[in-house]
C-alpha cells in the first residue's frame, strides 16, 4: 500500500499490512516522530470508538488513519474540542469529494454522514508532552450485509467506484491536506474558532444544528430539544427547556430525531 497521492503530503506516513490500533500505534511511539507523521492501515483488529467502544470492520474494506498533532501548546485547553471537530470536518470534505452527489455532512462531535447513516468516526487522544493524536475510520467498500449496524455505510454504498486502496489513497489525500489547513489556522488563530472561522465553517457542515435531537449523557440521564448553535468551545447548545433557555452540552451521544 503506497498511498502515492497521500504520502507527499506528510513528513512521515507509516503503512501497515496489519494494525491493532493505528491510535496505540502512532500513541505509543511519538519519540523522534515529527509533526504530522501519519499511520494507516487496511486491516485494524482493535480498533476504539468514543467512550470505549470498538471500530469494527471486515479486513482490506476500511481505512484506519491516525496523524501526530504537536506541539499545541499555544491553543488554549478550552480550544481543544475544535481538533475533533475539524478533523470531522476535513473527514466531510474528504468524503464529499468521493460522493459530490450525495449529502455529506459532520454529525456532532465526531461522526461523517452520507444522508445521515455513518460512514466514519474520529477520537482525539490527549498525550503529554502537547501532543495529539487523532484517529479516524472510515469505510471504504462494506457491502450492506458486512455493516456491524443498519445505521452505518460505507463510500461503495454511497456510489464510490474503484478499489478500496485507490479510495483509500483519494480520500485519505484530500483529508490530510483538509486537516493540515484547518490546524495551521486554529493555531494562527490562538485557538480562536471565530477569528480563524472555523466556527462558521463546522457549523455550516453539521448536520446537528437546527435538528430535533436526543442527547444521552455521560451520567446515563437523556436531554431532548432542538439544536440550535455551536459555542466558541465547540460544545453544542440546545433548547431544551420549555421557556426557551439554552443547555450548553459538552460531551454526549447525540441521536438525530425524525420530528423537528
Amino acid at each position: 500500500m503506497d498511498f502515492p497521492r497521500s504520502r507527499p503530503l506528510v513528513p512521515e506516513l507509516e503503512s501497515l499490512a496489519q494494525a491493532t490500533s493505528t491510535n496505540d500505534i502512532l500513541a505509543s511511539s511519538v519519540a523522534g516522530r515529527p509533526h504530522f507523521s501519519t499511520v494507516v492501515t487496511l486491516d485494524q483488529t482493535a480498533g476504539h470508538g468514543r467512550l470505549g467502544r470498538s471500530w469494527v470492520t471486515p479486513p482490506g474494506e476500511a481505512l484506519a488513519v491516525s496523524v501526530l498533532l504537536r506541539p499545541f501548546d499555544r491553543l488554549p485547553t478550552d480550544s481543544l474540542g475544535w481538533i475533533t471537530l475539524c478533523a470531522g470536518l476535513a473527514m466531510t470534505r474528504a468524503v464529499q469529494s468521493l460522493l459530490p452527489e450525495r449529502h455529506v455532512a459532520l454529525k456532532w462531535p465526531n461522526d461523517v454522514h452520507i444522508d445521515g447513516r455513518k460512514v466514519c468516526g474520529v477520537l482525539a487522544q490527549l498525550l503529554p508532552g502537547s501532543t495529539i493524536v487523532v484517529g479516524a475510520g472510515l469505510n471504504l467498500t462494506i457491502d450492506e450485509e458486512k455493516l456491524p449496524v443498519p445505521t452505518a455505510t460505507s463510500l461503495r454504498i454511497g456510489g464510490a467506484t474503484g478499489e478500496a486502496i485507490e479510495l483509500a489513497d483519494q480520500a485519505l489525500a484530500v483529508y490530510l491536506r483538509e486537516l493540515q489547513r484547518l490546524w495551521d489556522r486554529l493555531i494562527n488563530a490562538r485557538g480562536d474558532a471565530d477569528i480563524s472561522g472555523i466556527r462558521r465553517e463546522v457549523t455550516e457542515a453539521c448536520s446537528t444544528i437546527g435538528r430535533s435531537v436526543r442527547v444521552n449523557l455521560p451520567d446515563g440521564s437523556d436531554l431532548h430539544g432542538k439544536a440550535t448553535a455551536l459555542d466558541r468551545f465547540g460544545h453544542l447548545e440546545l433548547n431544551a427547556d420549555p421557556d426557551g433557555a439554552s443547555q450548553t452540552v459538552t460531551a454526549g451521544d447525540v441521536t438525530h430525531l425524525r420530528y423537528e
